[in-house]
């Protein structure tokens, strides 16, 4: 390799967003120390859950970000992820083609959901997107007229800098709700522990329900904030920690579905969007930068425990099939928790805390 080719190639690696680069410092420890997670979108349904890659912070300082092509829940594509959920639902979040599943002026755009690790041990977390619920069951005639609410601009954070000042942040720039007159409307972002609280929506439910009587089923929707760690919608492995703050924001609809026949089903579904967590142990201190390891490098979890599936890097948008399921850029652990899939019995303004 010449020398122009091997500068070029690393500042290639140094400046590849979601890559963490070599950090002469010591290593957290990966089941007590300082640690940070953040989730684009997952869903909780009476009849099943999917957990999205959830990205956790790196052992050394360093981000993990979440890929790309991860724009929509379920997965275009992906079978596993529609089975759990059902055909109906369907969180949009990130770049869209075609019409746009949102209000008017909203446009396609990345998300952007990163854990990291700062040089000072310190765990941050935050996750930016356009996010709307689609309800195809409505059978409107463009995405946008099958939305039950939207925002514009969600931005959720958390940032543990010390045991004392732990800090969360959860903000959106607009909401929009669909109302009983069915319109999608604009309404007030809630302030602080408020809900916004909708009742009387045509929706119907997430997965298929035989003899549905459309005219006659309706949902309530609520909005509100994560506030606490319960509230994520998670993996097994994502964990807290002496200390822990989260952000988000979580939506609850509650369809009551009328059959033909006059019987009725309730159903519960429950989207948390944006969900980030920080935690520390209490013994925690920052340390300068540039403190030289003194620990061998941590021993890597080869699978996620019961409930979930193995593993998997994402970086940058960056998959790694390793059987170990970690990635090493530039001498930083980067790491990412792949989507959990639960199928169970089918039944008929801003925020800021410290």
């Amino acid at each position: 390799m010449t020398k122009l080719a091997l500068v070029g190639a690393v500042c290639a690696l140094l400046a590849t967003p979601g890559v963490a680069t070599a950090q002469n410092v010591a290593e957290v420890d990966e089941q007590t120390g300082p640690v940070s997670f953040a989730n684009g979108a997952s869903i909780l349904i009476d009849a099943g859950k999917v957990v999205t890659e959830t990205q956790r912070s790196p052992l050394r300082a360093g981000q993990s970000r979440l890929s790309q092509d991860r724009t929509s829940v379920p997965k275009s594509g992906d079978q596993g992820e529609l089975n759990a959920m059902g055909p109906n639902f369907v969180v949009q979040l990130g770049r869209f083609s075609g019409q746009s599943p949102f209000p008017a002026g909203v446009k396609s755009q990345d998300h952007e959901v990163i854990a990291a690790l700062q040089d000072t041990n310190v765990p941050t977390a935050s996750a930016t997107a356009n996010y709307t619920l689609l309800d195809n069951s409505r059978g409107r005639a463009t995405p946008s007229d099958n939305s039950l609410f939207a925002f514009q601009n969600a931005k959720s954070s958390v940032d543990c800098s010390t045991t004392k000042a732990v800090k969360s942040t959860t903000t959106a720039d607009k909401l929009w709700v669909r109302d009983a007159e069915d319109k999608l409307v604009q309404v007030g972002v809630p302030a602080g522990t408020d809900k916004v609280e909708v009742g009387g929506i045509k929706a119907g439910a997430p997965m298929k329900i035989d003899n549905v009587d459309l005219s006659k089923t309706t949902a309530k929707l609520t909005i509100s904030r994560v506030t606490q760690f319960d509230q994520l919608i998670r993996q097994s492995v994502w964990r807290g920690g002496d200390i822990t703050t989260v952000g988000g924001w979580q939506a609850e609809i509650d369809t009551h579905v009328i059959r033909t026949d006059g019987s009725f089903a309730d159903v519960h579904t429950k989207v948390v969007l944006g969900g980030v967590s920080c935690s520390l142990p209490k013994s925690f201190a920052k340390l300068t930068p540039g403190t030289p390891s003194t620990q061998a490098t941590p021993t890597v979890p080869t699978n996620v425990p019961a409930g979930g599936v193995p593993v998997a890097a994402e970086a940058a948008g960056v998959s790694n099939g390793s059987a170990l399921g970690f990635a090493l850029f530039g001498g930083g652990l980067v790491l990412a928790l792949a989507a959990v899939l639960t199928l169970r019995g089918r039944k008929p303004g801003a925020d800021h805390r410290e």
